[in-house]
């Protein structure tokens, strides 16, 4: 396989069983997700189950949005004089947020009067990572009637994305993580103790 063959190889979800016209249409589809814009608005979700389980329903005032987000590290200028090799602040700088989290921030950039509700990963490349993002109109009249949607309308839910309140900001800042045994090893230990006993 050539270089770039391998470069663009995609690592997406799929299938378990390998489907080779599925992987020819993944394969023509980011060539094409190459020459769009970094957001975009799309008509429909690319992964409907994903989207569904996360809330989108086929409905009015809700969006959804296509992202593309550069892979690895902050780039940085090398500067021209006066540092030490270990002080030139070049390498290693990588971001505090999750790619999943900056991609929720572009588009809510992009579509100022949308909010966002969640978002999925889609697909990747050797160089670029796509998510689609679920957006919602909080000013629309089939939004503010849903039971389901209208609490995005609360004040204290205006932007919610650049204060880290959606699924991928909360899992950035630490709120899902958890130090030492896990929760459910924690249980099962428990019980063990107990049968011993």
């Amino acid at each position: 396989m050539p270089a770039t063959a391998r470069y663009y190889e995609i690592y997406l979800w799929r299938p378990r069983k390998k489907n080779e016209d599925l992987l020819r249409l993944w394969r023509e589809r980011l060539v094409e997700w190459r020459r769009q814009p970094a957001v975009i608005r799309v008509e429909r979700p690319t992964r409907p189950d994903r989207a569904r389980s996360l809330g989108y329903k086929t409905k009015q005032g809700i969006v959804i949005a296509r992202v593309r987000v550069r892979k690895g590290g902050r780039r940085k200028q090398r500067p021209r004089s006066g540092r030490k090799p270990a002080g030139m602040g070049v390498l290693k700088l990588t971001p505090g947020k999750n790619v999943r989290w900056i991609a929720e921030e572009r588009a809510a950039r992009k579509f100022p009067n949308l909010e966002v509700l969640n978002s999925y990963y889609v697909a990747e490349d050797g160089k670029y990572y796509w998510y689609e993002v679920i957006m919602i109109d909080p000013h629309h009249p089939v939004i503010k009637k849903d039971p389901h949607y209208n609490w995005i309308l609360n004040p204290a839910n205006r932007r919610r994305v650049f204060r880290g309140l959606t699924s991928a900001g909360k899992r950035a800042r630490g709120l899902r993580k958890f130090r030492g045994i896990p929760p459910i090893a924690k249980r099962f230990k428990r019980k063990r103790r107990r049968s011993k006993s």
